[in-house]
């Protein structure tokens, strides 16, 4: 955390033995470094890391589903495409791992960095919210669940639950999905019982976060609560009665031609679990994801899920952290300066701590996946590339066609 002074203690011969953090000793495991760590040192290998030496290329074909493209017939043209990748390896925007752009129905940007590939899985952190949001719309398809204004406590099995309060039994499943239950629970808050590394490290993530006492009443204010998410993954399973990466591989991977060997979920809702709920998939699979919105709920003329639970999970339910919020999706504004001054472009966003990102930016016909590495302190770059390369570029084309910003 920030301010925190770690200490790294070396034996008599200088090499470093471990590390110190709040009087606790965590010994060194190993003095070699893998091959996949060492490639997190920068985002190209010598050699192939110089920015003036890039030149875009179009994504292979991968006969997976995504059609594949090349930017000179997209809005985004070449130029775009060797801005954004020039400036990851000048280091300008540090940490980036992957890009991928989908434009009017065509990958036209892969590009990897780190030691990155599109074969290997990044840890999606919180962008796993939209994917429980998503199997919870799946089930409401399915009428395993009855709708968002499902209450949640007829779901649960526990007996009883602390900090006892009529209000509890009004919680439904739209105040969990839109972070609104009544609870004290914020993440953000380093005095909330509910905070997130609160609920961490309980035996049960799902009993301790309905322990929580209330504060407000069901929907009255939204706080960002990652255990609302735990109880959300329950209530799924409780409706279907399976567990939910097997409900997802069955309803969502599956039919979207995501094998289930390419991806993981240690899904435990316990303090057992280190992974703390998070999913890891490759970024073409979070690609798929966001198409999947962006089409309404279908892939390749199958309907997935309704596109009434498309629209309804990515409109607007509340506010969390002074930003518009639906169904564990964002809706964010990103400010984009251009000649005629600044101007607010909304999207739709699947966010993760580091800057794991599926955009949807339906005004310019757009998907954009980032994956990242800039846990806690540097999450922002994707953010900067839209605001910076990405949307002005949109914006400029769209002016020429006189399609009006909104």
């Amino acid at each position: 955390m920030v301010g925190q002074t770690i200490s790294f203690p070396r034996d008599a011969s200088g090499k470093v033995t471990g590390y110190e953090q709040n009087g606790t000793f965590h010994p060194r495991v190993s003095t070699t470094i893998t091959p996949e760590s060492a490639a997190l040192a920068r985002p190209r290998p010598k050699g192939q890391d110089s920015p003036a030496d890039y030149q875009y290329h179009p994504p292979a074909d991968l006969h997976d589903g995504i059609a594949v493209g090349d930017t000179v017939q997209s809005d985004l043209g070449v130029a775009t495409a060797n801005a954004i990748v020039r400036a990851i390896l000048d280091g300008t925007y540090k940490k980036v791992r992957s890009v991928l752009l989908y434009q009017r129905g065509k990958l036209v940007l892969e590009e990897y960095f780190y030691g990155y590939s599109a074969e290997r899985t990044q840890q999606l952190r919180s962008a796993t919210k939209s994917v429980v949001s998503t199997l919870a719309g799946i089930a409401i398809d399915r009428g395993a669940l009855s709708g968002v204004n499902e209450r949640v406590l007829p779901l649960m099995s526990y007996e009883t639950y602390d900090h006892p309060d009529p209000r509890k039994a009004a919680m439904t499943l739209d105040n969990f999905l839109s972070m609104s239950s009544g609870l004290d629970c914020n993440d953000h808050s380093s005095t909330s019982p509910g905070r997130e590394t609160e609920i961490d490290n309980q035996p049960d993530w799902v009993k301790a976060t309905l322990d929580l006492p209330m504060i407000n009443d069901p929907g009255a204010g939204a706080y960002y609560c990652s255990g609302g998410v735990a109880v959300v993954g329950q209530a799924i399973e409780k409706a279907v009665h399976k567990r939910v990466p097997e409900f997802a591989q069955a309803n969502l991977f599956g039919p979207l031609g995501i094998a289930r060997s390419n991806w993981t979920w240690n899904y435990d809702l316990t303090n057992a679990d280190k992974e703390y709920s998070q999913i890891h998939l490759r970024p073409r699979d979070m690609l798929k994801l966001g198409i999947l919105f962006a089409n309404g709920g279908r892939w390749h003329g199958r309907q997935i899920i309704s596109e009434s639970w498309v629209r309804t999970s990515i409109a607007e339910h509340s506010h969390v952290d002074n930003t518009s919020y639906g169904y564990f999706w964002w809706r964010p504004w990103l400010n984009v300066e251009t000649p005629a001054g600044s101007q607010h472009v909304d999207v739709a966003a699947a966010q993760g701590n580091g800057g794991q990102k599926i955009y949807l930016v339906p005004q310019y016909d757009l998907v954009a996946v980032f994956t990242a590495g800039g846990y806690n302190a540097e999450s922002t770059p994707p953010n900067t590339i839209m605001a910076k390369i990405i949307l002005p570029r949109l914006m400029n084309v769209s002016s020429h066609r006189g399609v009006p910003h909104r």
